[in-house]
């Protein structure tokens, strides 16, 4: 009864903080500013998303449905990144920069890898705490899904085309 109690605050959280993101009169969620720390050192705002449709994957490098999920993650960048569609995964506080570093370099991620040393970031994006948690941002910097576990990847394809269509 008491991990029910759990999911149930949990739940609660997660509605309530994304509920402070919602866009007034649009019904969407704005995506959090942030700053994001590459593994090559550059830096990346989410300012520089717009534009683009991305999703921004928590993960860690520990977590077995992180590392699970990974080869769907890059089939489906493979297959919209030339139609304007970004991935950025983001790698927890806790997860070793070094196994982050080699599990990108091992596995020949083709998208952008970010290492948040602080949390600052996962806590910007809703107190992020279980991967993989995964957000799908539009062109225009709203959040239009979010994903606690691992999604269902044919119905993230049909939502990845439909918001690549939109001007």
């Amino acid at each position: 009864m008491r991990m029910k109690q759990a999911a149930a605050a949990l739940a609660l959280a997660v509605f309530a903080g994304v509920g402070a993101w919602v866009a007034l009169g649009t019904g969407a969620a704005l995506a959090p500013e942030s700053t994001f720390v590459l593994l090559d050192g550059s830096r990346q705002s989410s300012a520089d998303l717009r534009g683009k449709v991305t999703l921004v994957n928590f993960w860690a490098t520990s977590c077995t449905t992180c590392v699970a999920e990974m080869p769907e993650l890059m089939a489906t960048h493979q297959k919209y990144h030339a139609k304007g569609f970004e991935t950025l995964a983001v790698a927890m506080s806790y997860d070793p920069p070094n196994y982050v570093v080699n599990f990108a370099q091992t596995r020949k991620l083709p998208f952008k890898v970010a290492i948040d040393n602080t949390g600052a970031v996962a806590k910007a994006w809703g107190d992020v705490s279980l991967t993989p948690t995964t957000y799908l941002v539009n062109k225009r910097g709203e959040i239009v899904k979010s994903y606690v576990g691992s999604p269902n990847f044919h119905d993230l394809h049909q939502l990845i085309e439909k918001l690549l269509a939109e001007t």
